[in-house]
């Protein structure tokens, strides 16, 4: 890490790109902490684990993961099967952190919630070499209460899962909605474990992606048992490909696809889809929540049941609130790497690849936002490219030291 003295590497998040980092620093020999908010590794994954990836095995192990599993004498899954989140976890996850390599460095139930410098606050030491001197300090909380540890670097993986975007016009609330947090779900239910709580039901559904269509055929298949259900789906764009993707490779998101499409089109009488159109404002009436919908000019009232709101998910940005990172103002991804996916004009995530180790780089030393929550807004994201970064942030840390003014200005 461009220098003699053994650094600490603090690892926040244990699912897939932040155990491939774990493994990294093992081939390293560095010395590191993996931060799992979750009491289980890969927290975010479990949360949606009854829904199948697009990828299969072949796509969803990365070669480090491969190798050290099967050094360990454990089954590296393979093959076209395409498994579920479940699945990731149970046969890639959780054996990767099972390895007594790993597994000795794992902090679980450890949130962390702040991240600094020591003595030091977001504005002092702009471009100095005196700031990449002072080490992290990272503010963590647990189930016996709050506590302070230090870092020499720091990986952010904390993905977005758990951080949804309102459903209100413009990015923010809806009037109405935040008071009705708790009837909003905003993750991805089992419709089948849950069936009870959704058949039957008038729903709202806001949003347009992958989430979205998951559900919307979930629930459209709920309906033909129960036909006193009923979908009003909401999207925000008037016309919307729905993510097809000419001659596509993956057979299952080809299919989910087609199948937005044919609700779009009509094709179910129990679901309805609304394009072009914001939510105004939620308002709980004798027991049901009233939404309000508009269509440019056009406004229309729906009375609900539930309200689903799969609208997209963004990291955690007020983690190194007290750190110097460049954000990309409309992305907010960090703004080199932000800068090369808008240059790259997005495109099918299959064909997505890292844009190198600068464009990691932030303006404080030695932070680095790998992962998901890399992309910010941006959508295309594949689980290789966090290898690729991982690789990349290694390659960093383990070149010579620059000289101090130039490490400075990284």
């Amino acid at each position: 890490m461009g220098s003699t003295r053994q650094q600490h590497v603090a690892i926040l998040g244990a699912g897939p790109t932040g155990l491939e980092a774990a493994l990294a620093c093992i081939d390293a020999g560095w010395s590191f902490t993996v931060y799992e908010a979750a009491p289980q590794v890969a927290g975010n994954v479990r949360a949606w684990g009854h829904v199948s990836l697009f990828t299969p095995w072949d796509m969803d192990v990365s070669p480090r993961m491969a190798r050290h599993l099967a050094d360990a004498g454990t089954d590296v899954p393979s093959g076209e099967a395409v498994p579920t989140g479940a699945e990731l976890v149970e046969r890639l996850l959780e054996p990767v952190a099972a390895l007594p390599s790993v597994a000795p460095n794992l902090r679980l139930g450890a949130r962390v919630v702040a991240i600094g410098r020591q003595g030091l606050l977001k504005h002092e030491e702009i471009a100095t070499p005196e700031r990449g001197r002072r080490c992290f300090r990272l503010l963590i909380e647990t189930g016996s209460g709050e506590e302070v540890a230090g870092a020499d670097v720091v990986l952010d993986c904390t993905g977005t899962y758990h951080n949804p975007n309102p459903l209100g016009d413009g990015g923010i609330p809806a009037p109405g909605e935040r008071a009705l947090a708790a009837d909003v779900v905003r993750q991805l239910p089992d419709f089948e474990a849950e069936a009870d709580q959704w058949a039957g039901r008038r729903v709202l559904l806001a949003g347009a992606g992958a989430s979205a269509q998951t559900a919307a055929r979930s629930l459209a298949a709920l309906a033909e048992d129960d036909p006193t259900g009923e979908v009003v789906w909401v999207v925000r764009d008037e016309a919307h490909t729905w993510g097809a993707v000419p001659d596509d490779p993956l057979p299952a998101r080809a299919s989910l696809a087609a199948e937005a499409e044919r609700l779009a089109a009509g094709d179910h009488p129990r679901v309805r889809v609304r394009t072009g159109v914001e939510v105004e404002r939620l308002e709980r009436r004798h027991g049901r929540i009233a939404v309000a919908l508009r269509n440019g000019a056009r406004s229309e009232e729906v009375t609900v049941d539930k309200v689903l709101a799969l609208t997209g998910y963004v990291g955690d940005h007020s983690l190194y609130r007290q750190l110097q990172v460049h954000e990309c103002y409309a992305t907010a991804a960090p703004m080199d790497l932000s800068a090369a996916l808008l240059g790259a004009a997005g495109g099918d995530c299959l064909t997505q690849v890292s844009h190198g180790p600068d464009v990691l780089r932030n303006p404080e030393p030695n932070f680095f936002i790998l992962g998901m929550k890399s992309y910010g807004r941006v959508n295309q994201y594949l689980m290789r490219v966090g290898w690729e970064q991982v690789d990349d942030v290694v390659g960093l840390l383990d070149a010579p030291a620059p000289d101090p003014q130039a490490a400075a200005l990284t």
